[in-house]
């Protein structure tokens, strides 16, 4: 199926709209009552790190409150929240195996590990390893108070990335102590438990601890997971000027099965089976993680603030791939086992200065951020003998380093009470380094590569009238290749070292939106235009190698639009429709097929995995706070293509889902029962690709009709 242009669909659903949550920062936190359905008080971001209503802002930016994090959720990905932000294209990969498929206005959508091109923090942490490589699994969503989300031009000033910056901030506990539990289960023996106490003692810790488990069979073969997180936040409140924040969170994620991806005759075939080699090689990934950071915060004087971050952690991964045992026969093949041992940490601290000058407000943000990660990357067999799916001889033995250094400037000034200025710069070193300790490789010692960039960015914002805001804004960014990408210099092993010669991918990035909103409505429309140079994508794909290059221009322009409304009789509503065109704009030669026979990519041809159009819509009833609500949404898609040949695609849908519960209030515990269900019409579509997968095994379907019983009790 085709998804329809945005013409059909806002005239169709525009009255339709969907569950429109807790977007106000303020979303009655620890009040205990049951919020609106969404707060269209002015929406309080951090995006210019400084806390701004975001109508004021001259960027498009969202924020996902508690109550959507949370109600009638599962609480275990981030693309639940997500769904409802227009330009995130965020996928349930069904495979834990595997990170989340994020992209944010087509950036990161070609990437097979992880998250990249898009920036990921987690109170003020970085999930974004200074190579540009990202992740956000070690975050548990049943402590969040709010995602934010920012797109566009201003992004480049958080550093490496270019699509935009997706913050999550654990909340802060209310008055007294509060233990809140909860009990999952559903569909394919889906099981989450989950344990959180809050504390806040007046003048002591303001304490926030949550622990959740979460396990799976698994919707297809072979996708069986178990993951434990934990998190916690422990705030002191020194005296009127000063707060001192500690975060510590972890992960433990043994043996996640790995399904791999289906071919489009295994899809039409059976498709809830593992793809080929899964069961024989045991394909598989673990992760361990911990992390912990300080935050300083502390008003200086009447007009400056200061912030300072410290951060370090260490996260181990190991992955069984499903590389055939004749391919690794070459002593120069890297192995079937990969091994990652990283460490890694990190400093930022910015001075804000507040101030009048010539009787206008002027605020002025200067900062410096340092990341560093040390990385030992180890390559094994997958085989001993004729025992497959073991860990065998070791083939590849190299120590790579990564470290940024940015500076970066920000300015706000209200020149008259209808304009605002916002404007930035950005520094930024990345080094990175490598040292092989297998000498047969000859790879030579102590080699690397240095990338420099200042990126700048402005905006303008006019208040044409009380309730509508204009603006426009311009701003470049960048992407450095990550340690994935500069892996292989060819696929056969005869050119050893990582790949130096890449380049960085640099983008042009314009927008223009307006922001309206009353009592009872807000809506916002931006329109985008995005030129990005020697882009990042595949060269040559074989024998378990990719080999990545830069490609000429590419181009990405494209709208979106948001409508929230609050009705009476306890209705409430919200749509988020996004329209793309990500395209290629030069053609260049790529070989993702074996046998490797290179193919030439023309101009036109579509950036794999970006859909051009999506759509969220639906309505919420609630009786009464914390009483019964209902929530019914739709989900539309386009078809996104898996390659950049773009010879295979994966057909767009349409799904429909419920969300039912109810509450029950006693004098010291609170009750509540929700049940999802997810498409309810039983429809078979594929959620998310494997991007120019060598054995053209692009597809990762998603299950049919899904039900989940979500009880949870909570004690002040």
């Amino acid at each position: 199926m085709k998804f329809q242009s945005m013409t059909m669909s806002m005239a169709v659903l525009g009255a339709g709209l969907t569950l429109g949550s807790a977007i106000a920062l303020a979303d009655n936190a620890g009040s205990g009552a049951a919020a609106p359905a969404f707060s269209l008080e002015p929406i309080v971001v951090t995006a210019t790190r400084v806390a701004e209503a975001s109508a004021d802002l001259p960027m498009s930016i969202d924020l996902v409150g508690r109550q959507q994090i949370r109600e009638g959720q599962l609480q275990v990905n981030l693309s639940e929240p997500l769904i409802t932000v227009p330009g995130v294209n965020a996928q349930n990969r069904q495979n834990y195996a595997q990170d989340l498929q994020i992209s944010v206005r087509g950036f990161g959508a070609r990437s097979s590990f992880g998250v990249r091109g898009v920036r990921l923090y987690a109170d003020g942490i970085p999930g974004t390893m200074p190579d540009g490589q990202g992740q956000f699994s070690n975050f548990d969503l049943g402590s969040a108070e709010r995602v934010e989300v920012l797109r566009g031009p201003f992004s480049a000033l958080y550093g490496n990335s270019s699509g935009g910056v997706i913050s999550i901030f654990t909340e802060d506990a209310p008055a007294g102590q509060r233990v809140d539990a909860s009990v999952e289960y559903g569909s394919f023996n889906t099981q989450r438990y989950a344990l959180k106490e809050m504390l806040d003692q007046p003048g002591g810790v303001n304490l926030v601890v949550d622990a959740s488990h979460f396990a799976t069979d698994g919707y297809r073969d072979h996708s069986a997971a178990q993951r434990n997180v934990f998190n916690a936040k422990a705030a002191w409140q020194f005296d009127d000027a000063s707060r001192f924040t500690l975060i510590a969170n972890a992960i433990d994620l043994p043996n996640a099965q790995d399904p791999l991806g289906l071919t489009q005759a295994q899809l039409d075939s059976n498709r809830e089976q593992a793809g080929a080699g899964a069961l024989a090689y045991d394909t598989r990934k673990s992760v361990q993680q911990e992390q912990i950071g300080a935050r300083y915060e502390r008003i200086l004087s009447a007009t400056d603030d200061l912030s300072a971050m410290i951060y370090g952690g260490g996260r181990d991964t190991t992955q069984y791939q499903a590389i055939p045992k004749a391919t690794e026969g070459s002593p120069t093949h890297p192995g079937g086992v990969i091994v990652l041992d990283n460490g890694y940490w990190g400093i930022d601290a910015h001075l804000t200065d507040h101030r009048r000058i010539a009787d206008t407000p002027l605020q002025l943000t200067a900062g410096v951020s340092y990341d560093d990660l040390d990385e030992g990357r180890r390559g094994y067999l997958n085989f001993i003998g004729n025992e497959l799916g073991v860990k065998g001889g070791l083939r590849r033995d190299e120590h790579d380093t990564v470290y940024d250094l940015d500076e970066y400037l920000q300015l706000q000034w209200d020149p008259t009470a209808r304009w605002r200025l916002e404007a930035g710069v950005r520094n930024s070193i990345v080094e990175v380094g490598s040292d092989d300790h297998l000498a047969a490789t000859g790879t030579p010692a102590d080699s690397g590569v240095r990338y420099r960039t200042v990126n700048p960015v402005a905006g303008l914002t006019y208040r044409a009238a009380p309730n509508l805001d204009l603006y426009g804004s311009y701003g470049k960014g960048f992407e450095t290749p990550t340690l994935d990408e500069l892996a292989y210099r060819s696929t056969n092993g005869s050119l050893p070292g990582l790949n130096f010669a890449l380049q960085t991918a640099r983008s042009d990035n314009y927008e223009l939106g307006l922001k309206a909103g009353g009592a009872r409505m807000r809506a916002t429309l931006a329109g985008f235009y995005i030129r990005t140079e020697d882009e990042l994508a595949v060269q040559s794909n074989t024998a378990g190698r990719s080999v990545y290059q830069n490609i000429p221009a590419t181009q990405r322009r494209g709208a979106e639009a948001q409508l929230q409304s609050d009705w009476s009789h306890g209705f409430s509503s919200q749509l988020a429709y996004s329209y793309i065109q990500a395209l290629t704009l030069q053609s260049y030669s790529t070989c993702i097929l074996v046998p490797c026979v290179p193919l030439l990519v023309n101009p036109g041809h579509r950036i794999p995995a970006v859909p051009a159009d999506t759509l969220y819509a639906g309505v919420t009833w609630r009786r009464a706070p914390g009483e019964s609500w209902v929530t019914l949404e739709t989900i539309g898609r386009a078809q996104i293509y898996a390659d950049d040949l773009n010879s295979h695609a994966a057909g767009g849908y349409w799904l429909a889902n419920l969300r039912l519960g109810t509450g029950q209030q006693l004098t010291t515990w609170q009750f509540t029962e929700a049940l999802r269900v997810d498409n309810l019409s039983n429809r078979g579509y594929v959620g998310s690709v494997i991007v120019n997968e060598t054995n053209a095994r692009y597809f990762e379907p998603e299950p049919g009709r899904t039900v989940y019983l979500i009880i949870s009790a909570t004690r002040r």
